[in-house]
């Protein structure tokens, strides 16, 4: 007997269909946009230098695997920390984003359109709060089939 789905409804097996006339000719490599390691929340330092004075994208894991332009739509020129609000130990997370978030220049948060990830959005709204700097966040939406909803 097959188990009955369960759970997050963001865990649904899912097949997206692509039409296999859109596809893109690339003449090289894209270059990353990455300009700091690490890169999980759990292992940045708050006071890191390249947090000082940056652009920060705290985005969810699955982010950069469902949107093809992550590097250059979201990353380029960013600071960046990633983390699941599912399956990290988000124990921590407010209290140093918010320390992360006192040298910063903005702040943006990419979040998948599923019900579990709406939780980085809350920690990261939350940790710019207690930061008291007044630093607005900007959310950033993206369905499963790698396209911004907002």
């Amino acid at each position: 007997m097959a188990h009955p789905g369960c759970g997050c409804p963001g865990s649904m097996a899912r097949t997206i269909e692509r039409n296999e006339t859109e596809t893109n000719v690339t003449t090289g490599t894209t270059p990353s946009e990455l300009r700091q390691w690490p890169v999980q929340l759990h292992l940045v330092p708050p006071t890191a230098p390249y947090f000082q004075d940056a652009d920060i994208l705290v985005s969810a894991d699955c982010v950069a695997f469902a949107l093809g332009s992550f590097h250059s739509d979201l990353l380029r020129g960013k600071a960046l920390a990633i983390a699941c609000p599912k399956l990290d130990d988000t124990g921590s997370y407010v209290d140093k984003l918010a320390r992360i978030f006192l040298q910063a220049k903005s702040v943006t948060v990419a979040i998948m359109e599923v019900p579990c990830c709406r939780g980085l959005d809350v920690m990261v709204k939350q940790a710019a709060a207690q930061a008291g700097t007044g630093i607005e966040v900007e959310t950033v939406v993206i369905g499963i089939d790698g396209q911004r909803r907002n």
